[in-house]
């Protein structure tokens, strides 16, 4: 059985990641601009995945092709994100959280409960 991670995990994870891209000499190049632009070009890869159709849970699951793709694009967009909050200095963690909580607040469950407009919209 899968077990979820935790927060140890992250952090010995981005300590992973850390250490990879130093002894490769690559933190000159991780600027906050080189960085965020590498995770909105992953993102646009794991786009391309889903191009041309709409598919369901089952049928992305069944495609091991397709899912492996989509496990390795996914990957790269949270690698850098992790790499990019290291950079700053900013708790991955910490930052999701606060944004969940604004999130609880915009969006309300009784406004926006099988709405998908945007908060200033509904």
């Amino acid at each position: 059985m899968l077990r979820m991670a935790d927060v140890s995990d992250l952090q010995n994870l981005q300590s992973e990641i850390n250490d990879f891209v130093e002894v490769r000499d690559w933190s000159q190049f991780h600027t906050p601009r080189n960085l965020a632009m590498s995770i909105s070009i992953e993102a646009a890869e794991l786009l391309e995945c889903f191009q041309w159709g709409e598919m369901s849970n089952e049928e992305l699951l069944s495609d091991s092709k397709l899912r492996q793709s989509v496990e390795d694009e996914l990957a790269d967009v949270m690698i850098y994100s992790l790499r990019f909050c290291s950079s700053l200095g900013l708790d991955p963690l910490l930052i999701m959280r606060e944004k969940l909580s604004q999130n609880h607040v915009k969006y309300p469950v009784k406004k926006a409960k099988g709405n998908s407009k945007k908060y200033n919209s509904i």
